[in-house]
């Protein structure tokens, strides 16, 4: 395994890649990295000649201030841990590798996708996504590249990208990890509490009643009953929805295959996301 720190180094790594016919590989992260991100590095090795992970701290993806600089910085625990999977390449470049003066991003349509949940409760977030990740695909011209589905927004937001610039790459999700408890694996677990880590637990217990909820109360009625019960909890709710898979409509009196619970809830100061299929797909 390699450390490739700027896009001269990257840019002929990949045309070494190009000229040996070695398909790539491509996991896009932030660092602070757990066993769902290398999760998501078995399923490339498995699929791919080379795995190339980026560990990049996106500023234009935050829209407060204080989040990105509390946001977790592990970058020597991340390559230990690296160094135990098939990853051929981290990928660690500067802000101004990501986004040079000559960087012009393109604007994708997002539609619904950028006005709700994520997108109304955080105003410009997935306009920094579309930057960061348009700009990492250019520089690592994947054929494959891969995501987590506990951000299943992020997920439809960039396969909508991938469409309208007319990307020739796969994209690939894999499955939420989660902790023996059943709290979702994220980066962000590591700034809670011991305390507040037993809390949060309460999210992934109500997103798994809800599943059986879900087999005797229409969407509606599985969403209000979910939210009451959130109130005896010690966090605090921003949002609990249940949507429509593919366009993330907010369901009401009819279930379709594929109908996911998506929440975010503020466990102290930490911003925890979560989601699951209550509806099988058929």
């Amino acid at each position: 395994m390699r450390q490739i720190g700027n896009n001269e180094e990257l840019a002929q790594y990949i045309k070494w890649c190009s000229d040996h016919h070695k398909s790539v590989g491509f996991v896009p992260t932030m660092g602070a990295l757990h066993p769902g991100h290398l999760s998501l590095v078995d399923i490339a090795a498995n699929e791919n000649d080379i795995v190339i992970v980026s560990i990049f701290v996106n500023p234009t993806q935050f829209n407060n201030a204080k989040d990105l600089e509390k946001y977790p910085r592990t970058l020597d625990k991340d390559a230990k841990l690296l160094t135990q999977t098939e990853c051929n390449v981290i990928y660690t470049p500067s802000v101004s590798d990501v986004y040079p003066t000559s960087f012009i991003p393109r604007n994708a349509d997002l539609g619904m996708l950028d006005t709700t949940l994520e997108g109304h409760y955080r105003p410009g977030h997935y306009v920094g996504v579309v930057s960061v990740v348009q700009r990492l695909f250019d520089l690592v011209q994947p054929q494959k590249a891969y995501f987590g589905r506990k951000d299943l927004q992020q997920v439809a937001v960039i396969k909508t990208m991938v469409k309208q610039f007319n990307y020739p790459i796969e994209i690939k999700v894999g499955e939420t990890v989660r902790e023996e408890s059943g709290l979702a694996l994220s980066s962000r677990n590591s700034l809670l509490t011991t305390t507040e880590k037993k809390e949060a637990v309460a999210i992934s217990e109500l997103l798994f009643e809800m599943r059986e909820w879900s087999k005797v109360l229409d969407p509606l009625a599985c969403e209000t009953k979910a939210i009451k019960k959130f109130e005896e909890t010690t966090m605090q709710l921003e949002y609990l929805s249940i949507i429509h898979p593919l366009t993330f409509e907010n369901l009401i009196d009819e279930w379709v295959p594929g109908a996911t619970v998506c929440i975010v809830a503020y466990c102290g100061e930490v911003r925890l996301i979560d989601n699951l299929e209550l509806v099988p797909l058929t």
